[in-house]
């Protein structure tokens, strides 16, 4: 699928999940490390698991505004969205993540907040690079 790009970036990073990220502006520059479930020290620092899960969640979050807005829906300011990223081993031992997003949208009916996850899914550039790759589920909190 081509597409015309609205915007790039682009990150570097060294070491490996024992090193550094960051971003050629500058804007993001974090400490890496291996959590002690994948068999690493843990410690300060980041993962590519959380950086997946902070990314996917603003992106969720924005999606569903953008379709309440074409629907006349107002979001509630305090609405938050929530990807739990999990990685582990495939079959075949290599490995590999799984996604649930939980969307919180106090004051809005169960059925129009459903509606509109359900939506957003279908437009957020997330949901669409990872359909058919990984395991995502989509629901209220």
């Amino acid at each position: 699928m081509s597409i015309t790009p609205l915007y790039t970036t682009s990150a570097l990073a060294t070491g490996g999940r024992e090193g550094r990220a960051e971003t050629a502006d500058g804007a993001l520059s974090v400490a890496l490390v291996t959590p002690k479930e994948l068999g690493g020290a843990g410690g300060d620092g980041t993962n590519p698991e959380q950086m997946f899960a902070a990314g996917y969640a603003a992106c969720f979050l924005s999606a569903l505004k953008a379709v309440a807005r074409g629907q006349k829906i107002k979001v509630p300011d305090t609405a938050t969205a929530k990807a739990e990223v999990s990685i582990g081993k495939r079959a075949d031992d290599g490995f590999a993540l799984q996604v649930a997003i939980t969307v919180d949208l106090p004051g809005l009916e169960a059925d129009t907040a459903d509606q509109l996850i359900s939506a957003a899914h279908e437009v957020c550039p997330y949901s669409h690079a990872t359909r058919g790759n990984i395991d995502v589920t989509v629901g209220r909190a």
